[in-house]
């Protein structure tokens, strides 16, 4: 598939620091419980941390009690990729940036009570966050 934003590997590399390279450029997972966005609680919007796509919006974030940020939508349907995984034994859908490919986590459908049943995994790795401005 071609993107809006391509580079090469090195390029990647080069931008990116070692363990966001894992996540993003080889669908690599942060450990659960580590993540810097985990308890993130302000209001916002999270981006692709390599291409500043905009994904989601801090009020469709919830506790999900799996050690990872969760979404129960995108910002809107065509800003992730969606993609099934059948690595490591199991069947998942894989969840990517649609502006650079990247991949952020993964979508299951098991975000109970959410207003669309689903629950984005997200890597903090793969997000960057920014708050809304005061305003005051």
């Amino acid at each position: 598939m071609a993107y809006e934003v391509e580079k090469s590997e090195e390029e990647w590399r080069a931008e990116l620091g070692d363990e966001q390279y894992a996540v993003l450029r080889q669908a690599g997972t942060e450990r659960a419980w580590t993540g810097e966005l985990l308890d993130e609680d302000r209001a916002g919007f999270y981006t692709c941390a390599a291409c500043g796509n905009e994904l989601f919006e801090s009020g469709t974030k919830f506790d999900s009690h799996c050690g990872w940020p969760s979404f129960y939508e995108s910002v809107r349907p065509e800003a992730v990729e969606l993609l099934e995984d059948h690595s490591l034994g199991m069947e998942r859908t894989e969840v990517r940036c649609a502006r650079c490919g990247s991949h952020l986590g993964h979508v299951f459908p098991d975000g109970f009570g959410t207003p669309t049943g689903d629950r984005y995994c997200m890597n903090s790795l793969s997000l960057k966050f920014s708050p809304e401005a005061d305003s005051q």
